[in-house]
């Protein structure tokens, strides 16, 4: 089985911020960086090359696979941030049709600007999010 590529890093997220050319981009990540933080309480920690996490969880599917990911955290991609762990916690489907302009993807919700969405909600949303998987309430299945 092979190993997963996105590990903790030692590299410095706040440096990995200020390369985003985009200055939007950038400086909603700046923002993202303080708020994940604030509400987890966790230290910011560079996985792989692009995503930011904060916490992280174990998870272990029935056909063995195992391994550690980020609990959320985010990504600042050419056309949006790419927010993680925000979709796991029962609750985020009563938050999401408050939270402003966003869209989902497979595992993650994908903001263009903060400027299009509530704060508050999004607060919310990483602090479910990040309890949810960090209290290993979340149980994963394996995809069929």
């Amino acid at each position: 089985m092979a190993g997963l590529r996105t590990q903790p890093t030692e590299h410095d997220p706040a440096a990995f911020i200020g390369t985003v050319t985009h200055p939007t981009r950038r400086s909603d990540a700046e923002a993202l960086l303080a708020l994940m933080g604030r509400v987890t309480g966790e230290p910011a920690v560079m996985w792989g090359p692009s995503m930011i996490g904060f916490g992280q969880y174990h998870y272990r599917y029935a056909s063995g696979h195992e391994g550690d990911a980020l609990a959320v955290g985010f990504s600042p991609r050419a056309s949006a941030q790419a927010l993680y762990g925000l979709l796991a916690a029962p609750e985020a489907e009563l938050l999401l049709p408050r939270l402003g302009r966003h869209r989902r993807g497979a595992g993650c919700l994908y903001v263009t600007t903060l400027a299009s969405v509530d704060l508050g909600v999004l607060e919310e949303l990483v602090r479910c999010g990040h309890e949810f998987l960090v209290t290993e309430r979340f149980t994963p299945t394996d995809a069929t």
